[in-house]
């Protein structure tokens, strides 16, 4: 299967990376993460989920980084909490380009790690990218790459790699609550 993966960063990719091309598919990690703040945490998760990959044996490419996309999308939200409506905005745009991106590009499926961290929401991020796939037409692959040994090649992995982890989603509204 060829498979686009939205990733957010590598600690909570590199588990599902390493699976996905043990099982023999054809990855793409797709990085498209307008909502880190500031650009200096953006460019070391991108440097991190970028040597991950290469170590790891999956394609790699990035979107642009548009932050002023985000901060319109999310405007008038900046109070909701962890797993309230500005993340549901969040994911929704982010899932929506990966689907635009994966019919665009030829992928069988597109499917992300946004939910892998305990502190988001699968089923939010799931529908979201129902969303994504209704209007795009891409069919969405959910997985919440936390089950079946996953968690755990996750944890050994950012050991063996000694992979940089941030403390918050990305986001300056998630910062702030440090």
């Amino acid at each position: 299967m060829k498979l686009l993966v939205l990733s957010c960063c590598a600690p909570c990719s590199c588990g599902a990376i390493k699976h996905l091309v043990q099982k023999g598919h054809l990855i793409t990690v797709l990085f498209y993460n307008p909502n880190i703040f500031p650009e200096e945490e953006y460019q070391k998760r991108w440097n991190e989920q970028k040597r991950i990959c290469q170590g790891l044996g999956a394609q790699f490419v990035e979107l642009p980084y548009e932050p002023a996309v985000w901060e319109k999308a999310v405007q008038g939200l900046e109070n909701e909490p962890e797993r309230g409506k500005r993340c549901t905005v969040c994911f929704y745009i982010r899932l929506k380009q990966a689907a635009r991106y994966a019919r665009e590009h030829h992928f069988d499926a597109f499917t992300s790690v946004l939910g892998t961290s305990r502190y988001k929401d699968i089923c939010q991020v799931n529908r979201a990218a129902l969303r994504a796939w209704q209007e795009e037409g891409t069919p969405y692959w959910a997985n919440t790459w936390r089950k079946g040994g996953l968690e755990e090649l996750r944890r050994a992995l950012i050991k063996e790699f000694n992979i940089y982890n941030q403390t918050y989603c990305g986001c300056k509204y998630s910062r702030r609550n440090l």
